[in-house]
């Protein structure tokens, strides 16, 4: 015979109570500080460079917004590196992971717009138009994010350029000495020590006129330069050598 149905309805209401009290502890603020804290005493042990594409410094002086995209599996270290160096807004999902990320990231000093492209997608876009429009903000978003496929970029940062006018940056980081997780983006965690790379490749522009055809190509061009990209950071943590930008 089978588990009575009280039984079974008992046992779920308790998992989701687990799941409700590990959520909450994991976006308590003292959990939360001590994550930023390990990041910051990571991020001050490694030997990082920075490469930057010709072009980007004298954006940045002009205080000019871009559209930054980097891959899901290599985020861990950016919000502390340039979350109140750069006028940030990040679009994160409105899943349980994407409630812990924003949580994070907010401690770092990004501003979080909550959508995907499944969920919220075209609110969290015109929201973040607005952000550039308005108060010239820098948008970051995860182009493969938030569960997927890796390294397949999504429609939303192209069509985010288009809407605005505002050129795609694609970031890459990579470190000589890491460790990769199991999970469906490759996680990278940096081992303390390591030698450590962060490229931004040249501008991506896409025109207000773009057609469907034309945004497909962007896109395309989009994961095409975060895959170079990539590789260029992996090299440039490996051997130290400046990648060609």
């Amino acid at each position: 015979m089978g588990r009575p149905v009280a039984e079974l309805a008992d046992e779920r209401r308790q998992a989701s109570e687990r799941h409700r009290l590990g959520r909450a502890l994991l976006t308590s603020a003292p959990v939360m500080a001590l994550a930023r804290g390990l990041i910051r005493a990571l991020t001050a042990s490694l030997r990082l460079r920075e490469y930057r594409a010709p072009g980007l410094e004298a954006r940045w002086q002009a205080k000019q917004p871009v559209i930054y995209t980097i891959w899901h599996g290599q985020i861990l270290l950016m919000p502390y590196l340039y979350g109140r160096r750069l006028r940030i807004h990040a679009l994160t999902s409105r899943s349980r992971d994407g409630e812990i990320l924003a949580r994070f990231v907010q401690g770092f000093g990004f501003t979080v717009v909550r959508g995907s492209s499944s969920r919220g997608g075209v609110r969290a876009l015109l929201t973040l138009a607005r952000a550039i429009r308005d108060e010239g903000a820098d948008i970051v978003i995860v182009p493969d994010g938030p569960r997927g496929p890796r390294h397949v970029a999504q429609g939303g940062a192209v069509m985010l350029a288009k809407m605005t006018g505002v050129p795609i940056i694609p970031v890459a980081f990579a470190a000589s000495a890491k460790t990769i997780l199991k999970s469906w983006d490759a996680f990278i965690i940096p081992r303390p020590f390591a030698r450590a790379a962060a490229l931004f490749g040249a501008p991506i522009a896409v025109p207000g006129d773009a057609d469907e055809d034309l945004l497909e190509a962007k896109r395309r061009e989009l994961q095409a330069a975060l895959m170079d990209l990539t590789a260029a950071a992996g090299r440039a943590a490996d051997t130290g050598h400046v990648p060609a930008l």
